[in-house]
């Protein structure tokens, strides 16, 4: 009998996660809650709030659902992933203990801190007056955070202290984050490219995804504000000593020190990295799948990823790991759980985002498709909505271009030549994803 699945959130993301499901060789049941109007195309969209534990964990019981995967933070962080465990139910997902290591950016630091892993000098503040004496003694650029989630929105990399002020008052003062901004991060400016890491792990074992690289910032270049991402790509080329490294002195220090704390994870801890002259160091820690980052690393997948998730929620990564292959053609040597993926190819995704996204943007604008897809090219929705039947704009970023191949360029020109059958009034994107401009510093 086939697996029943459920697929928690509706953006990005959640549309990757099922659409690499709905490929799954054991022909799962898939569900989305609630899903949007691109996971219907492989799954049942399911009127769920994720922020409503009693809906979720009563449709599950109902409906007799073997599997949840939790895409969003905010659901993680609220713990749904504890309520679904009470009720028996295996989820690929953090509790609320693992899901703080990005629902509170403090304490995120705290575990790097205790588990020796690089990571930028910070302080913390709940007082603006106390921030800003520190910005009058502290070195420019700084970069100033939102201690919860916000979506990304919630980092500026400041070149000037009016910038740096800026930030804390629109944190503290004016609450533009709510409650994820009430406590704030200054951080010392590292410098250097980005890396996504993405970290299965069932508390246990675990294996690294293949690297990806995310373009977060609004402008090409890597200018304006950030956003929750513009664009991905992936595997990123690097030196396999440094691979290595990150192994060594991020991955596993951390995985211990969760232990050490009796923090249970199963899920996917997202590491981003900063690269910088001194080797690798944590910018920051997400508790899920990345998002565009899942819309390039899922397409490299050399294995099931129903298998992987369902093995993981388990407790059953290591015996899963066991019987892949020792080696994986192209993979750097030594790259844990390197054979999940396909080193010889490449996926970039570019995301169309509304006219004025980060800020207040457009909604409702109807959408217009590519008539045809095709194995090296297709389209993730994000942020669309149907109104009165027809798809419309529902989101600050809309929908995901993604193309693969054999090479970098030709995953690129795919992911391109696909988006410019995509219309809509106000569609924005950056057209250096991926490309020599497009190479993320902090």
């Amino acid at each position: 009998m086939a697996m029943k699945v459920l697929v928690v959130g509706a953006g990005g993301r959640e549309h990757a996660l099922v659409r690499q499901l709905a490929a799954s060789f054991r022909e799962p049941v898939l569900y989305a809650a609630p899903g949007n109007p691109g996971t219907a195309r492989h799954a049942v969209n399911v009127d769920l709030d994720p922020l409503k534990p009693e809906q979720v964990v009563a449709f599950c019981l109902q409906e007799e659902i073997e599997l949840v995967i939790i895409g969003p933070e905010d659901p993680l962080i609220a713990g749904l992933a504890d309520h679904l465990h009470r009720a028996g139910v295996a989820v690929f997902g953090p509790g609320a203990m693992g899901a703080r290591l990005e629902g509170d950016k403090e304490f995120a630091k705290e575990v790097l801190v205790a588990a020796g892993v690089p990571t930028a000098h910070y302080h913390a503040f709940s007082s603006v007056d106390q921030a800003l004496k520190h910005l009058d003694k502290t070195d420019l650029p700084v970069v100033v955070k939102a201690c919860g989630a916000a979506q990304g929105k919630g980092v500026a990399v400041c070149d000037s202290r009016e910038e740096a002020e800026a930030h804390i008052r629109l944190c503290l003062e004016r609450q533009r984050f709510g409650q994820s901004g009430l406590r704030i991060l200054v951080e010392d400016c590292l410098f250097g490219p980005e890396l996504s890491v993405l970290i299965v792990t069932d508390g246990q074992d675990y294996a690294l995804l293949a690297p990806s690289r995310d373009h977060k910032r609004i402008g090409e270049g890597d200018t304006g504000p950030n956003t929750g991402g513009m664009g991905a790509f992936a595997p990123v080329a690097l030196d396999e000593d440094l691979l290595l490294e990150i192994d060594a002195r991020i991955v596993l220090p951390v995985l211990a020190e969760l232990r050490r704390r009796d923090i249970p994870y199963r899920g996917v801890l997202y590491a981003g990295l900063m690269l910088t002259d001194h080797g690798p160091s944590v910018l920051e820690f997400n508790c899920r799948f990345g998002d565009p980052e899942t819309q390039v690393v899922l397409p490299l997948l050399t294995g099931d990823l129903l298998d992987l998730c369902h093995a993981t929620a388990g407790g059953n990564l290591g015996a899963y790991l066991q019987g892949l292959p020792a080696e994986a053609p192209g993979a750097p040597e030594g790259w844990p759980g390197a054979a999940l993926s396909d080193w010889r190819r490449h996926a970039v995704v570019v995301v169309g985002a509304a006219d004025g996204y980060p800020g207040r943007y457009l909604k409702d604008r109807a959408v217009e498709l590519p008539a045809t897809e095709a194995r090296d090219r297709w389209i993730i929705h994000a942020g669309t909505a149907l109104k009165d039947g027809n798809l419309v704009t529902g989101g600050g970023r809309v929908l995901g271009s993604v193309g693969v191949g054999d090479t970098l360029a030709a995953a690129r020109a795919a992911a391109y030549a696909l988006l410019d059958g995509v219309h809509f009034e106000g569609l924005t994107f950056r057209r250096d994803i991926a490309g020599k401009g497009g190479m993320q510093h902090g």
